[in-house]
């Protein structure tokens, strides 16, 4: 595609949004690949849509807390402070690239170089504003010690900066639905810290992103907490269980593709891995979303055989029928997928290079789904749940 046309498909015209009950925001985890989340927010923020509920895991965590920590008007510019601090600068070697010859066919080489050698620099040095080594000794490891001093690295600088870039009276008192979850160390369960049932702390988020054995457990309460991707890292469920009788629309903004080229070496299985581990969730979810409606059309079609008198004097024909009656949700799917010179440690990466690239496919991604306003509009209630992906639509084809 040429770029004058690829400029033209990014502008969208006006857009107008159906009148939803529920406008939900869903924030996957993925590390250093979060930046593409706040791209997607700012396309979000450009026509004017805001969110009625949030809802996130790990990285998606706290960009949740930056954006219902902010003021509509402020949520990017803060977005774009919090992602400034957390990635690293280049150094000598990161530009390096710049003074390789590019011949055909490897132009990606030194970007390859450039974006290893960042993340190499944060296993290294750890990432400012977030996360620094542990100094650790070999009789340090032979003691039995609590679960938040068990790590490769420390998390303390990053409450630090969460104060900095979120109003946490506004995430708990500013009118939007916030909830992240986290795993429970003891009892291996998910839970998810909801602003409309206890007041969330920067603990709460940073929990949500404490994937062990990198970072450490969160203590809250007594109780310890991981990372919420370590039982589902797609808090879809989340916004969508609570759905009935309410038109709903969710922006589900993933990470983790479940397409990908064929594995070529060992580094190439692990990203791979990752990729799949991480997006199977959310193919699970919507599917069985979408077996559910199917299942409550069914049901609908039944009642319509059972007399009135029943339908009135039976509880449990009168549950059946709230099933029926079901909700109309329509997820629209934002993507992350992959850049050539990624590897297996792109949820490491977090060069600033390489967060503007993040950043700007997010935007790109929502820019080019607005241009598809009818993927927007609210599905009846016979349907009940319709999904839309940019990357999968084809011109001509249904979408």
């Amino acid at each position: 595609m040429r770029s004058s046309q690829r400029k033209e498909l990014q502008q969208p015209s006006p857009f107008r949004l159906p009148r939803y009950d529920e406008i939900g925001l869903v924030l996957q985890g993925g590390g250093a690949l979060g930046s593409y989340q706040a791209g997607v927010y700012e396309g979000i923020a450009e026509v004017g849509i805001e969110p009625t509920r949030i809802s996130g895991i790990s990285i998606g965590a706290l960009n949740t807390a930056v954006i219902a920590g902010n003021a509509p008007e402020d949520r990017v510019e803060a977005l774009r402070g919090f992602w400034n601090t957390i990635s690293q600068p280049a150094d000598l070697f990161s530009h390096v690239r710049s003074l390789l010859p590019v011949y055909p066919g490897c132009e990606d080489i030194a970007r390859k170089w450039s974006s290893a050698w960042a993340a190499t620099r944060t296993l290294v040095e750890g990432q400012q504003g977030f996360f620094s080594p542990r100094m650790r000794t070999l009789a340090a490891d032979l003691v039995k010690r609590r679960p938040d001093e068990v790590s490769y690295y420390d998390t303390t600088a990053l409450r630090e900066t969460l104060m900095k870039y979120a109003d946490f009276d506004r995430i708990n008192d500013g009118g939007i639905r916030v909830s992240v979850g986290a795993v429970n160390v003891r009892n291996g369960n998910l839970v998810y810290f909801d602003n409309s049932t206890m007041r969330l702390k920067p603990e709460h988020f940073i929990a949500s992103g404490s994937l062990p054995p990198g970072f450490p457990a969160v203590e809250i309460d007594g109780e310890f907490y991981w990372d919420g991707g370590l039982v589902s890292n797609t808090p879809l469920t989340e916004i969508i269980r609570e759905s009935q009788h309410r038109d709903t629309l969710v922006l589900q903004v993933d990470l983790w593709s479940s397409r990908g080229k064929l594995p070529g070496d060992f580094l190439d299985v692990n990203e791979r891995v990752k990729d799949i581990q991480y997006s199977s969730r959310t193919r699970a979810v919507t599917a069985f979303m979408a077996q559910n409606q199917k299942h409550a059309q069914l049901i609908k079609a039944l009642l319509e055989h059972i007399p009135d008198s029943a339908r009135r004097d039976h509880a449990v024909i009168q549950e059946a029928q709230k099933t029926a009656d079901g909700s109309a949700v329509n997820v629209v799917h934002l993507i992350y997928k992959n850049k050539s010179f990624e590897g297996h440690y792109k949820d490491y990466e977090f060069s600033k290079d390489t967060m503007k690239e993040h950043w700007a496919s997010g935007l790109d991604d929502i820019r080019n789904s607005f241009c598809h306003p009818e993927w927007f509009d609210i599905p009846s209630r016979e349907v009940g749940f319709i999904s839309h992906d940019v990357h999968r639509y084809r011109p001509g084809a249904k979408s």
